[in-house]
């Protein structure tokens, strides 16, 4: 059963990033990403931990590098340490899952509107904290970024989530909270809404926006 949004546009799914849009897991990654910076002797400040929400291969190890200012950086190793303390901030605090989340996945699936994760995350790890937060059966499909050539903010994993379900981006929602993750679903002719998350958009950002929402709830509004 297709539903139309106040567009007129048949709406046939709605594509999710994971992390501080549906889990609220990116207040963890803003003090992770300095701390490990820290540990290997180098410094962050919060505007760089924010900058690398969502972003995706290959950017990710370019920027962290020149953010260190060390030419022989090792990524991998900083990436790992960082893991490390997501996992034991995690195990320590649990999933928290952002507001409205249940009943918004609940109204979608009720009126039979395909759901799907479009992460920048690994997919083991995303389909793991979405079973220890209890909602993995609500989706249909969960694609990581590591399953295409480039991730956030490129258009690649929405270009490539939309064929997976078969469906055109222009009758998809995408649903954002960072700069990048805006970026590469508006990139991909997603209808992009974005749930802001650690801070406010820009006002280019919000020129790519179909829709602001202050929770996840507000998805209603744009489906009838």
């Amino acid at each position: 059963m297709n539903k139309t949004n106040k567009a007129g546009n048949t709406i046939k799914a709605v594509l999710f990033d994971l992390d501080g849009t549906i889990l609220d897991t990116e207040k963890y990654f803003r003090k992770c990403w300095p701390a490990a910076f820290e540990h290997f002797g180098y410094s962050m400040t919060d505007e760089q931990a924010l900058s690398l929400r969502s972003l995706g291969r290959p950017f990710a190890p370019g920027i962290l590098k020149e953010m260190s200012g060390d030419p022989d950086f090792d990524y991998e190793a900083v990436r790992s340490y960082r893991s490390k303390l997501m996992e034991e901030t995690i195990e320590k605090n649990g999933l928290q899952l952002k507001a409205g989340c249940l009943e918004i996945l609940d109204f979608l699936k009720e009126r039979g509107i395909v759901r799907a994760v479009a992460t920048a995350s690994p997919q083991d790890r995303s389909e793991r904290y979405l079973k220890k937060a209890g909602i993995l059966e609500y989706f249909d499909r969960v694609i990581s970024a590591t399953m295409v050539k480039e991730g956030k903010p490129s258009p690649d994993i929405y270009l490539y989530a939309c064929k997976q379900l078969g469906f055109a981006p222009e009758d998809c929602i995408a649903v954002e909270d960072s700069p990048n993750g805006v970026t590469s679903a508006y990139r991909a002719g997603c209808k992009v809404v974005m749930v802001p998350d650690q801070d406010q958009p820009t006002e280019e950002i919000k020129s790519l926006l179909f829709a602001e929402k202050k929770t996840l709830l507000g998805l209603k509004d744009l489906i009838f």
